[in-house]
C-alpha cells in the first residue's frame, strides 16, 4: 500500500535544475529508506505466496527472483519516471521548506518507523484492534488524521492501486501458462474483491497512520493536512501515488509470470 508522502538512487538523474529539485525533494522524504523497507516488505509477500501456491513452498531460488524483481534501484527507476510525468511543472520550493523542516522531517521518519513496526508480527493486528475500539466522534487528534486521509483520498487511491496491482498478478500468471481467464473475467474476478478490499484498505490506513503519528500534537497533524490543500501538496499526491501504482504494477506483472513458470517447473 500506498501513503501520500510517505507514505518512498540508483538511475542516472537528468541533467538540469529541475532534476536537482526533485532529488532533493526525493531526499527529504528519504525515498531511499522506503524502497528498502518495499523490498523486504515484497521478499515476505513473495514467501507467503510460495507457500500458498508452490507445492514444495519457497527456496532460495524462489526467493533469489523476488529479491531482483523488487531491487530498490529497480523500484525507483520505475516509481521516478511515473511521478515525474504526473507531477509535471508543479512547484517543488514549499513542498521542500515542509519536509525538510525538523517537523516535516520527523513525519517521514514516524511513518516509516511505523512501516518498519507493521512488519513485526503482532504490531499490525494490535494497530487494528486499537482502530476497531476508537469511538465516533473521533476526538481531535484522530479527526486530524481523516482529515488528511479524506484530503489525499488515501483510501480511494489505495483501493484502486490494489485493483490494478490483482489485475497485473494475474494477467502475469494468464502470460506464464498457469491459469486460463478472459480479460473479461480477469476484471469481473478482481472487482468482485473490492467491498473486502475497501474495508480492509479503510483500516489498515487508518490503524497505521494513528501509530505513526501518535506522537505528533494534533496541531502538526492540522499542518500536514493544510499542505495537502495546496496546489503544490495535491500534485505531490497525485505523483506518488501515479508512482506506485505502476510501480506495483510492473512488479506484480513480474511476479506472476515468474510464479507461472515456477509452477511449470521452468528454470528460475
Amino acid at each position: 500500500m500506498a501513503l501520500s508522502a510517505m507514505v518512498l538512487l540508483g538511475i542516472p538523474a537528468a541533467a538540469g535544475p529541475r532534476a536537482a529539485e526533485i532529488d532533493a525533494l526525493f531526499e527529504a522524504l528519504n525515498m531511499p529508506e522506503m524502497f528498502t523497507i518495499l523490498q523486504e516488505e515484497g521478499e515476505a509477500y513473495g514467501d507467503d505466496l510460495a507457500e500458498e501456491m508452490l507445492p514444495g513452498g519457497t527456496g532460495p531460488g524462489w526467493q533469489a527472483v523476488v529479491r531482483r524483481l523488487h531491487d530498490p534501484d529497480s523500484l525507483e527507476e520505475i516509481m521516478r519516471a511515473a511521478f515525474e510525468e504526473s507531477f509535471g511543472n508543479a512547484e517543488i520550493a514549499p513542498l521542500l521548506s515542509f519536509f525538510q523542516s525538523e517537523s516535516g522531517q520527523r513525519i517521514i521518519e514516524l511513518e516509516l518507523a511505523a512501516r518498519r513496526a507493521f512488519m513485526e508480527e503482532g504490531t499490525e493486528e494490535a494497530a487494528r484492534d486499537q482502530f476497531r475500539g476508537v469511538q465516533e466522534p473521533y476526538e481531535a487528534h484522530l479527526a486530524a488524521i481523516e482529515a488528511f486521509i479524506v484530503e489525499n483520498e488515501l483510501v480511494e487511491m489505495n483501493v484502486v492501486g490494489a485493483l490494478n496491482a490483482n489485475i497485473m498478478f494475474m494477467r502475469g500468471l494468464i502470460q506464464g501458462g498457469a491459469i486460463e481467464m478472459s480479460e473479461e473475467d480477469v476484471l469481473s474476478d478482481v472487482w468482485a474483491q473490492e467491498p473486502t478490499t475497501r474495508m480492509d484498505t479503510h483500516e489498515w490506513v487508518y490503524s497505521f497512520l494513528m501509530l505513526a503519528y501518535e506522537p505528533l500534537s494534533t496541531e502538526e497533524v492540522q499542518a500536514y493536512v493544510a499542505l495537502s490543500r495546496t496546489p503544490e501538496g495535491q500534485a505531490l499526491n497525485r505523483a506518488l501515488f501515479a508512482g506506485f501504482d505502476r510501480m506495483y504494477g510492473t512488479v506484480s506483472m513480474s511476479l506472476g509470470l515468474a510464479l507461472a513458470r515456477q509452477m511449470e517447473g521452468e528454470s528460475l
